[in-house]
């Protein structure tokens, strides 16, 4: 293939993935707003969990975030992240029980709101979080791609031992669209597709529904403590009029 014509057709991909997001889960994407806005309502923390190696940046993407809720507490939790290893990331987020033992670390229950982002949506980790929070009395919303759970084979390696897929045990379930496989582009005469989509998919969503529940909020004369940059003028002395109200809260602040 004429050399750059690639970068056209990703363009076309990540456009067309982030299209098909926003024509379809606009309902999913404001019910998740809506239990997130409550939650800072209350003052309440809203736990964000991406169990796998690349679903940890979904994660990050809305914790500490420029324009992002200060209310987010991140679980960057170290073995299941790609700088610790990746293979031993690979490991943990098939590891049956790891995730209950994350969830039950923090003390998540009653009364509090688990976000769990996982584009495949099929791991031991990732099923063991969202069941252990709901069997504490915690609400779920769960970020996956609902065809590449349905259609990943039920024996693969990788499933939680149950079988069960995040987007049929959450409450609520916002699609993100990503295909079997994720790499999404092939080349003549190469076996293997390039080019990932699950990252631009998760940020579109997450970010959307960070922003459409500051929105709620703000409809309701409610202005909800949101981060400034640190990089740009101001940006310290605004966050630092919120700091002492989370320091010891957020866990990895």
């Amino acid at each position: 293939m004429q050399e750059g014509k690639m970068t056209d057709l990703y363009f076309n991909e990540v456009i067309n993935i982030i299209e098909e997001i926003r024509s379809t889960e606009r309902e999913a994407i404001l019910k998740a707003a809506r239990m997130i806005a409550d939650q800072v309502k209350q003052d309440k923390k809203i736990y964000v969990f991406g169990p796998g190696g690349h679903s940890n940046l979904a994660a990050m993407e809305v914790f500490f975030r420029a324009g992002g809720l200060m209310h987010i507490d991140a679980i960057l939790n170290q073995d299941t992240m790609l700088s610790n290893g990746a293979m031993k990331s690979m490991q943990a987020e098939r590891l049956p029980g790891y995730g209950r033992i994350v969830i039950e670390d923090r003390g998540i229950g009653e009364g509090d709101l688990l976000w769990i982002v996982n584009a495949y949506g099929i791991n031991s980790a990732t099923i063991d979080a969202a069941l252990t929070a709901k069997a504490h009395g915690a609400k779920v919303i769960g970020v996956s791609s609902r065809q590449h759970a349905e259609e990943c084979p039920k024996d693969h390696v990788a499933r939680h031992p149950s079988k069960q897929n995040l987007h049929d045990i959450v409450d609520c379930a916002v699609d993100c669209k990503v295909k079997l496989g994720d790499a999404t582009l092939e080349i003549e005469g190469f076996p293997q597709k390039v080019g990932a989509l699950s990252t631009f998919a998760n940020a579109y969503v997450m970010n959307c529904i960070v922003i459409e529940a500051v929105n709620m909020l703000v409809n309701e004369g409610i202005n909800p403590p949101v981060w400034r940059s640190g990089n740009c003028p101001g940006g310290d002395e605004w966050n630092n009029q919120f700091l002492d109200r989370f320091r010891g809260r957020i866990h990895s602040l």
